[in-house]
This record gives structure tokens, sequence and C-alpha cells, in this order.
């Protein structure tokens, strides 16, 4: 017997109730036929229209965006901003959702995760459950925290602006992002033409007036004058190489956090929402409770966020050692930690350095891996360090759930996790997860 040829379903509509939220923005449903369907722009229980975006009649899962909404949830709103919804904007995720419902979802996602990748309830995480907003976040109805200090641009081919839709190299044009902090809106990036240029990337310091814009040209393109409404340094990307270089005024911008002044080269990571670094290390300082003489680990250590902050605290006599694979990040930890002779910045990854350093035992440990997770040699590797207490700081709760796991089998147990959103509108969250040994025969 042949098997059908398999056909595209896209283009196609189902009728149908959404069910929970998935990881990733978006719902699950299930057409007549038991096929489950992704949903984008829609909320759980609604009734809705959903037309599919990506798959085929083989396909184990379909994409698809609500685009008739039958009967709405009680926390669905207009969204704000004219670029949400199907087919635009891919950045935001939950512009439909009232602010506390898009914290609700986020706390049902990484409670999802917990359980299925972890085995653990929010009870045994030491959570609560909640997701808290960020300082200042709380606004009327309608109105959208404007946070994001750093927004990349893509540039179409008539030399306007936009942002990419989602899953998508498609351009959406805007005249202006509402999640973009103040810093970044005031430059006029979107008002502008970008001829020969493939992305703008505009970044606003939180703790200075540093605004700078990195610039990517398409392959043989040649850079424009760049005037915009406010100062700004300038960088652009080299085509030959793919590294950042400057092209008038700073290389870097200055931000601040825990009462100490970091500077972030060449586009260098930091945390996006302006309040995101101190938040972040009140609860892994609050988790550590660092002492005098500690010895202490900062494992994808950036430009030395966590380990300037332990350093402050652990007196002469306490050590840390901080690991980085940006090379341009390690030069900028270094001079940001100087002061803290107690302080030591190692470049490369932590799977090949951590190893090499002979280090058998420490006190503390912090690690803030990026999306994918630690991994389980690095967590079997830290499980045997001996230490009294182990903060994680995840962006991805999956990841974050992952390795948990890998650390239960390791010996440690979660202590307590708290949950940030710091990404409104997305479907991002931050978690920080305070892990402590099982004690013997427990």
């Amino acid at each position: 017997m042949q098997n059908e040829p398999t056909s595209s379903l896209v283009g196609e509509e189902y009728e149908v109730e959404v069910g929970p939220v998935a990881h990733g923005g978006h719902c699950i449903a299930r057409t007549a036929e038991n096929q489950v369907l992704f949903v984008r722009h829609t909320l759980p229980g609604e009734k809705i229209i959903a037309k599919v975006t990506d798959g085929d009649t083989d396909s184990r899962f379909l994409r698809a965006d609500a685009v008739r909404i039958l009967e709405p949830s009680k926390d669905r709103v207009e969204a704000p901003c004219p670029y949400a919804g199907p087919g635009m904007c891919g950045g935001c995720d939950w512009q439909h959702a009232k602010p506390g419902a898009q914290r609700r979802l986020k706390g049902e996602v990484i409670a999802e995760q917990l359980l299925r990748l972890a085995g653990l309830t929010p009870e045994e995480a030491g959570w609560d459950g909640t997701v808290m907003p960020a300082e200042g976040d709380k606004l009327p109805p309608g109105e959208v925290p404007a946070w994001r200090t750093r927004v990349q641009y893509t540039v179409d081919a008539d030399g306007r602006a936009g942002l990419r839709k989602h899953r998508s190299h498609d351009v959406q044009p805007i005249d202006h992002c509402l999640i973009a902090a103040p810093g970044v809106s005031e430059l006029g990036v979107e008002k502008r033409e970008w001829p020969q240029l493939a992305a703008v990337e505009a970044i606003t310091a939180t703790g200075s007036n540093d605004r700078q814009v990195i610039l990517t040209p398409k392959p043989g393109g040649r850079l424009p004058l760049v005037e915009l409404d406010k100062p700004v340094s300038v960088l652009r990307v080299e085509e030959h190489d793919g590294g950042v270089h400057r092209v008038h005024g700073r290389a870097f911008v200055r931000e601040r956090a825990d009462d100490r002044t970091y500077r972030v080269g060449s586009g260098g990571f930091w945390q996006v929402h302006p309040q995101a670094a101190n938040t972040l290390v009140r609860a892994v300082m609050q988790g550590l409770l660092p002492r005098k003489n500690d010895t202490a680990l900062d494992l994808y250590c950036g430009v030395g966020l966590f380990a300037g902050a332990i350093g402050q605290r652990i007196g002469e006599k306490g050590a840390v050692l901080g690991i980085e694979s940006g090379k341009r990040a390690v030069e900028d930890a270094r001079h940001n930690l100087k002061d803290l002779d107690r302080v030591r910045i190692e470049q490369g990854k932590v799977d090949q350095v951590l190893p090499r350093t002979g280090i058998t035992e420490c006190d503390l440990i912090v690690l803030d891996p990026p999306r994918a997770g630690a991994g389980k040699q690095v967590v079997k590797h830290l499980s045997g360090l001996g230490a009294r207490k182990i903060a994680y700081v995840a962006c991805d709760p999956a990841a974050l759930a992952r390795d948990l796991a890998y650390f239960a089998e390791g010996g440690y147990r979660v202590r307590t996790l708290r949950a940030f959103d710091l990404f409104p509108m997305t479907h991002h969250v931050e978690c920080v997860a305070i892990l402590e040994p099982v004690a013997k025969g427990a």
C-alpha cells in the first residue's frame, strides 16, 4: 500500500479551543484530526480560528496564528502596539494579554518545565509560584514598560529600519517600538534611511548617558554618515571577520550596578532591562550570603557583574575566579574589577578552563550560562567541588530544569527559586535558583 503524499497545510484554518500555554510564547490546541497546533496570539481557554503558518500533513505538530477570536479570554486586551499581531513583528509574544496574566503564564511555563524535566513541584523547588515584575514596571492598563535598552533593527531593501517577523527573515518596518527604552527611542533610528546597511543595533546605557549604534553593512556596502537625534558613539561590524570596531566615540558604554561602574565594550553582554542587573545581584547575594574569606567561582561571568559583587563581600583573604569565553568581555571584566586584587578572570569555555584550574573545592558558585544551559559535564564537575551554596541564573526555564536534574544526580537540591519578569511582553523570563548539598542520610 502506497503512503499518501505529504501536502502542505500552510494557510489552512481550523476552529479550535485553546489549551494550556507552552514554552516559547504560544499555546497548545488540537485539530479535529488530533494534530497538535502551537498557536501564537491567543490565550488559554479561548475559542479561535487558527491559521497554519508552518507544517504539513506528516508534521508532528503545526505552527499557527490566531486570526479570529470567537470567544476571548478575560485576560485579553487590545494589543497596545500596532505592529503586534499575526504576520507582523515577532519581537513580542504577549501584547494581547494583561500584564498580570503574562506573569501568570510565565509562571505556568516554569512550573511545567520543572515538573517535566526535573521532576520538581514548585514546593520542592522552594518557589511560591509567582513571577515578580521589575521595579517600576507596574503600569496602568494600556501602557507598556519601555525597558529594552538594546534593540537590533534589521534594514529592509528600501533602507528602512524595522524588526523581524516571527520565525522569518522578512522585515516589519516600524516608526516606534513601544518596549524600547527612552534612550533608544530618542536616537530616532526608525525615522532615517539606512542605505547599504543590513542591521543597526541601538544601545542606551542605564548607568550613564552613553549611547551607541553598531552598524552592519551589507556585503560590499559603505558606511553612511550617521546623524541621529542625540550624541552617539558609532561602531561597525567588519565583513571579513565579524569583529566590532570603533568608528567614532567610545568603544564601550558605562553601566552601573551594585554601586559599581562596569564598562561594556563592542556591544558585549549586559542585562537588557534597566533594573535587571541590580535585581539579579540582590537575588544572588541574598541566596549565597557570602562570608569573609570565602572562595568563589563566577562562571560565564561576562564583564564581571557577579564576580564584582562577591569580591566586595568576601574580605581581603577571600578569592573569586571568573571564567568567560568572550575576549572583549574578559578585557572589560579585568578593567572593571582591577581594584579587587582578590578577583581573577580567565578566558575560555567553562568546560575547558575549569578542569585546567586545578580547583578541587570552593565555598560558593554562581553560574549564568547562555540559553542552552551549562550541560551535564559542567554540572557534574561543579557538583564535586563541595560548594556550600550555588546560585544558578537562568534565562531559559527548560535549560534550568535540565541542569537542576543533573545537579540532583550530583547531590544538590534546590533550596529556593525566584522568578522575575525582566522581559515584559515577551515569553522570556529570568530565574535565580539557590542550591545546597543534600544532607548526608537525607
